[in-house]
Parts: C-alpha cells; structure tokens; sequence
C-alpha cells in the first residue's frame, strides 16, 4: 500500500491495482492498513473523461458506509475525516445517513469528525439540497455540546455556511466567552474580524468582547486579541489595551522567535501610534534582560524613535545600568552588546544634549576595550559631544588626557589625538596634552645603533637609557606577538640596527608605531604641531615656546629616521611621510595664515559636518511623516451631530479617530494601476491553445503568483495542471491541483512560492492537459519568470565605521562590462542612486563643485537584513581608458543570503565601460550580480 501510495503521488495510474486492493485489503481490521486504503482512495481518480463517477466506486461505498457503522471509534473517525476531502456527490450521497448518525455518538472523538465532514458536505456546490437543515442541525449541537473541540468545529460550520446563526449565537452568550475554550475563542475571533471588516458600523459591540478576551489564559488568545483590537479600533483606549497586552506577553514569554514578532508587532505601533507608545517606552526597555542580541538590538531601535523630552533621563539611566552589567564578562557577546549601548547613548545625547554630562564620563572609561569598535563608538560620541556641549569640554579634556595611556587601538588613537589637539585651549591644558603624548611616546631615539667595539658599561648605559635597545642581535617573535633578542655574529664592526619592543608598561603611542603604523604618526606630528602652536598664543615666555617646539621636532625627526631605518619590516609610507614633513616646515617656520587655517579651519570644517548631519536627519524625520489628502468629493460625516446614545467611550473615540483618518485621506488606497500593468507577464503565445499570464505579487518573505489560464479551442480540456519549478533560493510551497476548463473558458490559479534570501530567482515550468480527441497528454513550455531581487530592498542608513567594516570584507572577483552615454558625474550618481533603490550617505555639500572627481557611498538594506554597500569614485580623463568597479556579495554569519557590495571606478570618455569585479564568499551563481547592470 505505501508503494502504491507513493507511485500514485509521483503520477503513475496503476488502473490494473484497484481491483486486487479491493478484494484484500478491503476486509483488513488492521488500523494501519485501513489508514492506508483512505490515502489510497482519496488520491486515486474517481471519475472518468467526462467527469462521472467510475462504477468500481459503488464498491468503496459500501464499505465507507459499514467503516461509519463500525464499533470502533477510530475507524469512524478517521472515516468522518476521509468524508472532508471527498467532492464526488455521488459517493456522499448514500453516506449521509450514517453522517448524521455519528453526530449523536457518544464519543467526543466522533462528534467532532462528523460535524466536519457535515461542514464539507454542505460547502459543496450541491451541498445545501443535501443537507438542507444542516445549519439548524449543528446550532442544536452547538447549544449541547460539552466537548471543546467538537464545540469548536460546531461554531466553525456556522462561521463558514450560516454566519447570520454564528453571530446570533455569539451575541447572544456575549458574556460567557471568556469561559469557552480557547480554540473557540480563537474562532470567535476570526468571526469578529471578518464581521467589522464587511460592516465597520457595527464593530462597537464587537470590540467589548475583545477587550474581554484580553484577559483569557492562553497568551495565543491574548496576542490574536490584541491583533484584532489594532485592526478594527483607533481610538486611543483600544490601542493603549493592546500595547500593554503586547509589552506583556514580550516580558512573560522565554521563546525568543516569540519576543521578536511581539517586538515587530510594538514597531508597527510605534509608527503609527507614537503618542501612545511613549507612555510605555520603559515596559518596553524591560526586554533587554534577554540575552539574545537580535531581541535586544530591535528593542533599542524602537526605544530610539520614542525618545522624549519627558522620558529621556530614565532611558539614559536605564542605558548606563546595562553599560555597567557588561563589564562583568560573564557573557560571549558582551562586547557586542556593549557597542549597541554606546550607540543608543550617542543617539540619545545628540537628540538631547543635556543628557551628555551624565553618561560621557562613564562611557570614557571604556576608551581602552578590547572591543575595538565599542572604543571607537566611544572616542565618536566624545567627539561630537565636546563640541555640542561647550560646558563639558574642560572636564571631558582632563578626563581624556588621564585616560589616554589606556588607549590599544590605533583608530581610537588617532581620534583621541584630534580632539586634544583641538580642543586644548588654556595654558594647562596644551602643557598636559604635550606632557601626555611625551609620556605616551616614551624616550628617544626610537632606536640606535650600538658599536660591538664599545664596552660592557657603556652598553649597560644605553640600555639604561631607552626603552628600546639595539645590539648585535637579531629579532624572534614570540608566540604573544612580541620581540625577543637572540644573539648573532657579526663581521662588521657595527651591528645592524634592531629593536626590542616595550612591555605593556611602555607607552602605548610607542608600541603602536613600533609596529609600522606610521598613519599613527602623522596623527601625532599634526597634534603636536596645533598643540605647539597654540602654546605660542597663550605661554607668555618665549623660552617654554622654544623648548617645546624643540621636544616636537625631536620626536618628528625620530618618527622619520625609523621609517627611513631597516628596523621596521616596510618603511614609511609617502603620504605620511609628506604630512611629517609639512609639520617640521611649519615649527621652523609659521606664518599667521597657516596658524589660522591648523587651528580654527579644520574645527569650522568639523562643526560644518555636525551641522549637514543634523540636517539630513531632520530631512529625513521629514520624509517619513508623509501625509495623504482626502478627495474634494468625500463624504463628511459630522461626529458632534451623531446621536451618543447608547455608545460607550471606547466607541466615541473610535468614531473620532475614523474621522480624522477619512479627513487626512488615510483610507484611501493610493493604488497605481500602471505599476500593476507592468507586473503582468505573458507567459504563452497567442497562437497556443492555451492562453496563460501572470501577475505577480511580491511580499516581504513569498511570492504569489496570480496565473489566469483561458481556453481558447472549442473543446474540454481534462486535468488541465500548471506544473512550476524554481531556479535559486526559492521554493514552492503546493502543487497546484487538476483542473477542468471549459470551452473558451478561464481559471485563475494561484500559486504561492517561499523567499529564503535576496537573490534573483527564476521561475519556470509548463501546463500540461488532456483533450477529449487526444489520447496523450500535450505540454504547452511557459516563459521564465525572473523575480527582481530589486522588490526586496530599500534604501537605509549606516554609520560610517559601519561602512567600513562591512567593505572591508570582499573575495574573489570576476569582469562584466557596461557601456553608458552618460558624462556627467552627478547625473550618473543620480542614475545608481535611482537603478539601484539606495541611499546616499554622503553629505551633499561634499559632492558640490566642479573639480572632475566624485567619491560618493551609497547604502540600502534588504527585508531580511542584509546589507547593501556602494562605493562609487569617478575621476575625468581626456584620454580613452577602462572603467574599474568592483561588486563584492558577503555573507555575514548571522545572515543566510549574500550582501552585495559595489565599488565604483568611472572616468568619463568619449564611450565609457564599466568593468565590473564580483567578490563572492564561495563558489555561487553569478547571476545575483546582473541587477546592478541597469546602469
């Protein structure tokens, strides 16, 4: 039986083994076996080429009839459920007796079968001449029943044949529905949704009863409750009862995959319902007690955009109490989260300022984690708040120079030294910084030379003198990545220069640029230069002045000579090289002009870049509160005219916040029909027989494909099927079945196909049929169907050290070529911009000019996370050259589909070509990257 059942499923016919199954596996009392002969009887066809019922099939009905008779209970049930999936009236026909008996029987089991297959019955196309009085017959079971199950099926029959019965029932025992079960109330409330939805007039009396159910013991209850309240009810009482309901079930619930739909379901009403959502911004900051990071990074997303003048003082301390639990390290991930936290407190000290003086010296303290990206979150935030809050800068000034020894990362390094070098202003302070970054850079030389001639005390001494020592040996490399010396002979009478590096007690400025970072350097040279520089407007003695911009050229020159030296494994590079050398011009040499563009120009541009971020944030908060109009020719209702008798408050409020949304234009659908007509795609020719198109609908994680099939001969067309495959990350969820279409007749088809990442698919298949004068099947080949993986992305925002790290991760790469007519470098940005549905991130006054360059990072973001980075960087040339652009797809762990990064290299030319280099986290299909050849 299972091999018949599985060739059947595969679409074999097998006529020859009916006959045998009947004669010996009919009389089987074996359970298994009779559960088997059901799978077998409902797949097998029942009807021949014109559709009725094949004579062999008065065998199957007798023993339908004795199985509905039978004294064991899991024979008739399982019979009952067979009945369900029966559409041959025929068959039925004589059964209906023994149906109606079972719904008397004793067993729970039973009744609840049979009332299904009654349901079935009746929604055949001649069901209700079978079963007249069937609504009556289940209303009287539904008054007696006992059993929640059969209760619950009961209810759902009136649902689906006689709803007028269903809601007089329920109207009826309105206060008695927080005591039934919870399937029923499950349907009760699918009845309610389905009520408001065709008469909204009447949904006042409805939502008592969900308020009711808010309070049920099922949490599923309770969350299908608070669905329903957000769909049929604005008013703010409604809204308010189904937000708390949500922050309930987020803080009782441990499954995590449930706290991120309660999560997603509270950021609907957030945008939406902001006003409200503030009340319950805290209920909502309580989630971040889960340990996991998706949980607690979409918390603080929406806490974010609930931020108020009224709550942010508890958010912010909320924040610093989860900053200090991550110190403990009792958890894998506390680093990461430990930067969410940084950066919710930046966003939340930019909004609102005044909050910075609580939460920056804390956040300093960090400056030195072994998380890098958290550090350099942090030196970020210091950054901006030192010039936001004019008040705080000595403090935060002093409290940077005391921590600055802590400072590992170069990047965090780097930033530190920009600040002091700006933001220094009096006396004291210039003397700390230099004093500090002195300290930080240990004694000098760097390195030296020790002749083998020269005597055991004399080396002791030098030794003795410097952090570094350099002998007639040789460097190893220890397994923690530190220097060791070991001896070496040496014919010279020198030794060759070689270094030992310092401990973690020498400075940390010393051990960084020891390693080759010489960008590092540079950095040091320029903050020793402004820091120089204002110590000659504020010191007084000229002495100090000198002394000071001798200790700074001293230590550019030693930077200098151990780039230049063999001690390091590469030298320094020219860019830093260049910027060290500008440095010691303007010590020897300064002019009022220099000294005004090193120590207020780069601030002004600083101050120029806060103030065009703020900018595009407000543009943005902007474009999001968009408003639709009402039409001219509504209709106004006039609530102050309403007659109030009899309405409750929830059902005022309802009605005013109608009103509001008709008079904004809320209910309007803002369809457009030309962008429907496009998505409809013809996927036979006019001459076939069969005539097939498609629209396709795309939703966030399925596709749904609308197929209408119209025969155009003048003949039946037999199990006429739509047979689908797919091509990449997509999958089809059903078969559609068998069908039989009529002369010059149409169907519509559906079929649904699963989304598993943003990738271009390729949908294909045929429809296949039998005609009444062919004795073969014929196949009539579709056209693909290539979904765009463009429907799944949209454009987004990113933080630049964001950026960075996500680029900096490419592999492999390949060529595509791309021609364009377009020369002007702004209008092909526009172009990408437009082709590839992202956003740019950055700043406009950037891209003014008319300098024939235009470097420009783009961003985006895919409905299942992904990121999508653009790096385009286009120079001119007079002379014909290629273009370079490089695309790279990555893969992040936490993600299951590739990240399209691209990069791109334009100079324009009488006919220009884009070169395109795909990187790919191992060996996938190359097609992903042809959405981005729109350009």
């Amino acid at each position: 039986m299972k091999k018949a059942i599985m060739l059947l499923l595969n679409g074999e016919t097998l006529p020859q083994l009916f006959i045998t199954i009947v004669r010996y596996v009919l009389p089987s009392e074996d359970h298994v076996v009779q559960k088997l002969l059901l799978l077998y009887l409902e797949i097998i066809e029942k009807t021949d080429v014109r559709g009725r019922v094949l004579p062999e099939m008065i065998l199957i009905c007798q023993n339908l009839r004795n199985n509905l008779q039978h004294p064991n209970e899991y024979i008739r049930g399982v019979t009952l459920r067979f009945l369900c999936r029966l559409n041959e009236t025929e068959i039925i026909e004589p059964l209906i007796p023994s149906v109606l008996q079972n719904l008397e029987h004793r067993h729970p089991y039973i009744r609840r079968n049979a009332i299904l297959a009654v349901m079935s019955i009746y929604k055949l196309p001649q069901g209700d001449q079978l079963l007249v009085d069937a609504p009556e017959m289940i209303e009287k079971v539904l008054a007696s029943e006992q059993d929640q199950s059969a209760k619950r099926n009961a209810f759902l029959m009136l649902f689906n044949c006689a709803q007028d019965r269903a809601v007089n029932y329920l109207l009826t025992n309105v206060d008695r529905v927080s005591e039934w079960g919870e399937l029923l109330q499950m349907v009760v409330l699918e009845l309610i949704r389905k009520v408001c939805r065709t008469n909204r007039g009447e949904k006042g009396k409805y939502i008592k009863i969900i308020i009711s159910l808010l309070n049920a013991p099922s949490t599923a209850v309770i969350y299908e409750c608070a669905g329903t309240l957000v769909s049929l009810s604005s008013a703010p009482t409604a809204i308010r009862a189904a937000a708390n309901t949500y922050c309930q079930l987020l803080l009782s619930q441990s499954d995590n995959n449930v706290k991120l739909i309660v999560l997603d379901q509270l950021n609907e009403l957030r945008s939406s319902h902001r006003e409200i959502m503030v009340d319950l911004i805290m209920d909502v900051l309580r989630a971040l007690s889960s340990p996991n990071l998706d949980i607690r990074r979409k918390t603080l997303d929406i806490v974010l955009e609930l931020i108020t003048p009224r709550n942010i003082n508890e958010v912010v301390l909320s924040l610093k109490k989860e900053v200090v639990k991550t110190q403990s390290g009792e958890l894998e991930k506390n680093g990461e989260y430990r930067q969410m936290l940084i950066q919710a407190i930046h966003s939340c000290a930019i909004k609102f300022p005044e909050v910075a003086s609580t939460v920056v010296h804390l956040l300093m303290d960090f400056l030195g984690d072994s998380n890098v990206a958290s550090a350099v979150d942090v030196i970020v935030f210091v950054r901006e708040i030192i010039e936001m809050n004019p008040k705080l800068r000595v403090s935060i000034i002093t409290r940077l120079l005391d921590n600055f020894y802590q400072i590992r990362a170069a990047r965090v390094c780097s930033c530190a030294l920009w600040i002091i070098g700006e933001y220094c202003q009096s006396l004291s302070e210039v003397e700390s910084g230099i004093a500090t970054i002195k300290q930080c850079l240990g004694e000098l030389p760097f390195f030296s030379i020790v002749e083998e001639g020269e005597d055991t005390d004399s080396s002791k001494k030098v030794q003795q003198a410097n952090s570094i020592t350099v002998s007639s040996r040789r460097p190893a490399i220890l397994a923690d990545g530190t220097y060791a010396t070991q001896s070496a002979a040496s014919e010279t009478a020198f030794s060759p220069p070689t270094l030992v590096q310092g401990s973690l007690s020498s400075g940390n400025l010393r051990s960084l640029l020891l390693t080759g970072d010489f960008f590092l350097g540079a950095v040091v040279a320029c903050t020793l230069t402004k820091l120089v520089l204002r110590l000659e407007e504020v010191q007084p003695s000229q002495v100090e002045v000198n002394k000071a911009i001798t200790h700074a050229l001293l230590i550019m020159v030693s930077m200098l000579q151990l780039g230049q030296s063999a001690v390091l494994s590469h030298p320094i590079d020219n860019d830093s090289y260049d910027r060290v050398a500008l440095c010691i011009r303007l010590l020897c040499n300064t002019g009022d002009e220099v000294k005004k563009i090193w120590l207020k120009s780069c601030r002004q541009s600083f101050v120029k870049m806060l103030s065009e971020k703020q900018l595009r944030e407000t543009e943005e908060l902007k474009a999001k509160a968009l408003v639709s109009h009402a039409q001219p020719d509504d209709l106004i209702d006039f609530y102050h005219l309403k007659s109030r008798k009899g309405m409750s408050q929830l059902e005022l409020e309802d009605e005013v916040q109608d009103d509001l949304k008709r008079a904004t234009g809320e209910f309007i659908k803002d369809g457009d029909d030309a962008n429907k007509l496009n998505r409809i795609l013809q996927l036979t020719g006019f001459s076939d027989p069969v005539y097939a198109e498609a629209y396709v609908t795309v939703h966030h994680y399925d596709i749904v494909l609308d197929v209408t099939v119209i025969n155009r001969t003048k003949e039946t067309l037999q199990n006429l099927c739509l047979e689908l495959a797919t091509m990449g990350d997509l999958k089809l969820v059903e078969r559609p079945q068998n069908y039989t279409l009529a002369p010059e007749s149409s169907k519509q088809i559906k079929a649904n196909i699963k989304v598993s990442s943003t990738e271009t698919g390729v949908i294909f298949g045929n429809i296949v049929y039998e005609a009444s004068n062919v004795l073969e099947r014929t196949v009539v080949v579709l056209n693909d169907i290539h979904i765009d993986i463009m429907d799944y992305i949209s454009p987004a925002v990113c933080s630049d050290a964001a950026f960075r790290t996500m680029w900096a991760e490419f592999e492999w790469e390949n060529k595509v070529a791309v021609n364009t007519i377009i020369q002007d470098e702004k209008e092909f940005l526009d172009h990408i911009i437009k082709s590839t549905n992202m956003k740019c991130l950055t700043a406009p006054s950037a891209l003014d000019g008319e300098c024939g360059f235009l470097a420009a990072n783009l961003y985006a973001k895919s409905v299942f996370g992904e990121d999508a980075l653009v790096n385009e960087i286009r120079s001119l040339s007079s002379r014909r050259e290629a273009v370079d652009a490089r695309v790279a797809v990555f893969k992040p762990k936490r993600f299951l589909a590739p990240i399209f990064v691209v990069h791109f290299v334009f100079r324009v030319t009488q006919e220009v070509t884009f070169t395109f280099e795909p990187y790919f986290y191992g060996k996938r299909s190359f097609d992903r990257c042809f959405f981005f050849l729109v350009c």
